[in-house]
């Protein structure tokens, strides 16, 4: 199980272990735990993680978790001799079945599992741009836990589970996605945050947390930890897309581990982290560029985050800093291109965010910043809705009522009551 002092990243003080950020100077909290070596266990999906996730069970039917292969198609077009991928989708024949498309099957569970350690049995509240709702959406539907979602009204059309309504899974429990209260914001990613801020502050509402939850973190971190497992060592580079950037951070905290561990190598991965520009906060921070004027129809919107955790201590930036790290800003143009590109080559289909890690790789292997004979783990965070429509029926969720404002969500869960 997974032993851990709750640690602040900048002064290595003790917190409670349900806290989600130092109160000392709001630096965010990382897991001290107590195994030291990476030791797998025979368990389902993530969970074979046990020692380094910050929960003491599992939830046995939530089986997704990342899979490492080396390339052969996309390495064979870039000139690239170790180019290594985490799939973090649904590709059944390489043994990849995340049950909602994406590598936020890996965070949603162990939250919930935390959450449900906690004992109070809050309802969650989780503001998204999609993909993480349906994450949630299926882990609430496996458990029976209470869920609220805000999402913004034009991310409806992913969200989707492959549970019909009303199906227990293991428990006998009655399950589905009735257990899920879905809100739909009108406006973007953002307002739906500030929506959900004001609701997860009402009794008897938890905040999920965003890049401020380990476990959210740590369950992330499990495609790194699955990459040294298959390469049997680091990767010199790690390539992601990213929109608030807890993925990068999360590589970057298990790869630290696995230095720890010793067994994995000495060094860090350089971060190479990408977004779509002109709605790009990371890249212009990073690179002292002019923020644009947001775009409302861009590629992949679910990358934009306005508020991302970058200059906070133990976040984005000190991430890029310590792994000597870079960060891309790709045209709609160019992932639309790489999109095309890794489906052609590796004959799988993938979102639309996974392709702007592509566009990036595709950039740092012309320009020379990475080497033929480096070793490059790339992490597609989402693909396979094409193949999981061959084998499964997708559930849509409708959402319970549409608001502008917080007013009109309060009113309304005050009415469900």
């Amino acid at each position: 199980m997974g032993q851990y002092r709750l640690r602040c990243v900048s002064d290595g003080s003790v917190q409670p272990t349900y806290s989600l950020s130092c109160p000392h100077d709001n630096s965010l909290l990382r897991a001290d735990y107590q195994v030291r070596q990476m030791e797998p266990k025979s368990l389902p999906g993530i969970w074979r993680f046990l020692d380094w996730l910050p929960v003491q069970g599992i939830i046995a039917e939530a089986e997704g978790a990342p899979v490492t292969y080396r390339s052969r198609g996309l390495a064979g077009e870039l000139e690239l001799e170790n180019l290594y991928i985490s799939f973090n989708g649904y590709w059944p024949e390489r043994g990849a079945k995340n049950p909602t498309c994406s590598f936020k099957d890996l965070e949603a569970a162990p939250t919930m599992q935390r959450l449900k350690e906690r004992g109070d049995n809050p309802t969650l509240v989780v503001a998204s741009a999609g993909n993480t709702a349906r994450a949630f959406a299926h882990v609430a539907s496996l458990t029976g836990q209470p869920l609220l979602l805000f999402v913004p009204e034009k991310s409806l059309a992913r969200m989707w589970t492959t549970m019909p309504a009303g199906t227990g899974i293991g428990t006998g429990t009655v399950a589905g996605p009735g257990q899920v209260t879905l809100i739909a914001v009108q406006g973007d990613y953002y307002d739906a945050i500030q929506i959900a801020e004001k609701v997860q502050s009402l009794p008897g509402f938890a905040p999920e947390g965003g890049a401020r939850n380990i476990a959210r973190r740590d369950g992330m971190g499990t495609v790194m930890l699955d990459a040294a497992l298959a390469l049997e060592q680091i990767p010199k580079h790690y390539f992601q897309a990213v929109g608030s950037g807890t993925g990068g951070i999360s590589a970057w905290e298990a790869a630290l581990r696995l230095r720890t561990d010793g067994r994995y190598g000495s060094f860090l991965p350089r971060l190479h982290l990408a977004q779509n520009i002109p709605n790009a906060p990371i890249y212009c921070a990073w690179t002292g560029k002019e923020h644009e004027a947001p775009c409302s129809d861009m590629f992949d919107d679910v990358l934009f985050n306005r508020k991302p955790p970058y200059a906070v201590p133990g976040g984005v930036k000190d991430a890029l800093q310590e792994t000597r790290g870079e960060v891309y800003g790709i045209t709609d143009r160019q992932a639309i291109a790489a999109k095309k590109l890794f489906e052609e080559s590796e004959e799988i289909d993938i979102l639309n965010a996974p392709a702007i890690a592509v566009a990036a790789l595709e950039q740092a292997a012309r320009a020379g910043t990475v080497q033929p004979k480096d070793i490059i783990l790339l992490n597609i965070t989402g693909g396979g809705v094409a193949r999981i429509k061959e084998e499964h029926t997708l559930c849509m969720l409708k959402p319970h009522i549409i608001v502008s404002h917080w007013e009109q969500a309060v009113q309304f869960l005050e009415g469900k009551k």
